[in-house]
């Protein structure tokens, strides 16, 4: 991402979100966050799209056609990662490169749970003035902010009151495809240190595909250009090296397919988005 600048890839994500809640196009999928998240500009696109207008976006044209398809794949991995989340007991929840997440103002499941939102001081910025008017659903929410290619993630986690005695649960939802493969492993490090037994690890990341590489040069204008791809298997081998099994490891085209036969039509091509379930 582009210094001094919110990251735009979460922009585009939250802008996803927003589309799929406001036109109920997924089954089990609800963001009432999203749209109030978004920069002013950027919420304009959404609504606008909405009445079937073509506005001008981030560095493209904004349809409603687009937003459909890149709001049905966002839903369909929230609902996957929501799934994870709520099939677990634990009382910490860290979001690595929480965006715009709206988790901790949107699911009661998160009442006894001290959130750890960690995230890029720019876009952290941007993040922690939106939420000025939500109610909160989360016990606590802590921001911790780490730019993750210099700052050490460990140290900031420990400052803001985080437990590695007790049992977390670790979103690492739109970080991974951004990181060189030794900043994804430097990273597991720290989660694996500080993961006591019972934790969960719930990864989206990218698999190998053609499609990415004119995706790549979408993102790349952006300033947020792809560094790491894995095969599941790779993935797989990854995470048991720093102390994780994985228990689940579906493609998002997979979990659209079994929403709907609407969402799984929008996302039959987003086969390289995978997401992954690993618990210690």
């Amino acid at each position: 991402m582009k210094s001094g600048q919110a990251s735009q890839t979460a922009v585009l994500v939250c802008q996803g979100r927003a589309w799929a809640h406001a036109a109920h196009a997924c089954p089990g999928f609800s963001d009432p966050t999203a749209l109030g998240l978004l920069p002013m500009e950027a919420a304009r696109e959404v609504r606008a799209a909405l009445e079937g207008k073509p506005v001008r976006g981030i560095k493209r044209n904004i349809t409603r056609a687009h937003l459909k398809r890149n709001g049905l794949v966002q839903a369909a991995r929230t609902v996957a990662v929501d799934d994870a989340v709520k099939g677990t007991s634990s009382r910490q929840l860290v979001i690595l490169g929480a965006g715009l997440d709206g988790r901790a103002w949107r699911m009661p499941e998160l009442s006894e749970v001290s959130v750890f939102e960690v995230d890029h001081p720019d876009t952290q910025r941007a993040k922690r003035e939106a939420v000025g008017e939500l109610e909160q659903r989360a016990r606590e929410v802590h921001f911790v902010a780490v730019d993750f290619t210099r700052d050490d993630l460990n140290e900031r986690l420990e400052a803001a009151g985080h437990d590695s005695a007790a049992p977390t649960t670790w979103i690492w939802e739109g970080v991974v495809m951004y990181l060189t493969p030794n900043q994804v492993e430097a990273t597991l490090s720290v989660i694996h240190d500080r993961s006591a037994p019972g934790s969960r690890l719930i990864i989206v990341y990218h698999r190998p595909a053609w499609v990415l590489k004119l995706v790549n040069l979408f993102v790349a204008r952006l300033g947020e250009p792809f560094r790491s791809t894995y095969t599941p298997s790779a993935m797989s081998v990854l995470l048991a090296q720093h102390g994780f099994r994985v228990t689940e490891d579906r493609s998002a085209a997979e979990v659209g397919e079994g929403l709907s036969a609407e969402v799984g039509r929008a996302t039959r091509f987003a086969t390289h988005l995978g997401i992954v379930v690993a618990d210690r």
